[in-house]
């Protein structure tokens, strides 16, 4: 189990075809569907948002099974779950796993790819296309709900600060309206590419709504969420978009999660900061 837990999201859409993998080729919530664990190292697998591989699911214990390398394949260990740890149609304890064997836990089914499967690059392919959004390539919402209860989890357990900044664009119904929907799309594929610079490797940036993006800064407290989200505010404003140079502005509200607050209450907060930005004349940082 990793101790760098603060780096958001599950491991899924970067990592490169060199490792083994787990797939979720099954699961009632359509969010987990084409995750794609690799396994670069130990896989603990289960509820709790502290795992490798988080199955928010009733029937999933907390801690319920480990996958880690034996020899030059992986082991499966069951961790005392209650609903047990099936491949197949066989409740195992300890298993190791052979190439393309289903694993179930709870309702949910993992495929086991290994390590040079042909069949990785199509699982790969899948992961991209369920975990980012198709016009920006961004994370979309799912990742980002996700990455939120991971991080709140992680930086709760180190006694670190978890910042959120939430930015909408300016008056985007009008640049739809009147240089129509194709221009509004490259205006936001070009947002994506101006921002991605802007936000670290150990941060998320994801699109979580029409014009909506969200930004997830682990270790980040409220003076260093503000100036970041002025830098990002600042990018987009002296920035021209596309041939027409369309001239867009981002409001922005700036949450940080308090010692006992839910990561929705700071979704919520940042949401409200956001919405009073636009009402104090847009193009400005509130929170």
């Amino acid at each position: 189990m990793k101790d760098e837990d603060t780096r958001l999201g599950q491991r899924s859409v970067d990592d490169p075809p060199r490792h083994a993998a787990l797939v979720v080729v099954v699961a009632p919530d359509r969010a987990l569907l084409g995750t794609r664990v690799p396994l670069a190292g130990p896989c603990l697998v289960g509820r709790d948002p502290t795992c490798d591989l988080v199955l928010a699911l009733d029937d999933v214990s907390r801690r319920h099974a480990l996958v880690d390398a034996a020899g030059a394949g992986h082991l499966l260990t069951d961790l005392g779950s209650l609903n047990g740890t099936y491949v197949g149609e066989a409740r195992v304890e300890r298993r190791l796993l052979q190439a393309g064997e289903q694993i179930r836990i709870g309702s949910a089914v993992l495929k086991y790819v290994a390590a040079g499967d042909p069949e990785a690059a199509y699982h790969e392919e899948l992961a991209r296309r369920a975990h980012q959004d198709p016009l920006t390539g961004l994370a979309n919402r799912a990742v980002f709900d996700a990455a939120l209860e991971r991080a709140a989890a992680a930086c709760r357990r180190h006694g670190r600060p978890l910042a959120l900044l939430l930015g909408d664009v300016d008056h985007f119904k009008a640049v739809n309206d009147g240089l129509g929907h194709a221009v509004g799309d490259e205006v936001l594929r070009e947002l994506a590419r101006l921002l991605g610079p802007l936000v670290r490797r150990d941060e998320l940036l994801a699109r979580v709504g029409g014009e909506e993006l969200a930004v997830l800064l682990p270790e980040a407290d409220l003076p260093a969420a503000r100036a970041a989200a002025e830098r990002i505010r600042a990018a987009v404003e002296a920035h021209r978009f596309g041939p027409e140079e369309v001239r867009v502005t981002l409001s922005l509200g700036v949450a940080v999660l308090g010692p006992e607050e839910e990561p929705a209450a700071m979704l919520t907060r940042a949401d409200a900061l956001l919405y009073e930005a636009k009402r104090s004349g847009r193009n400005c940082v509130r929170g």
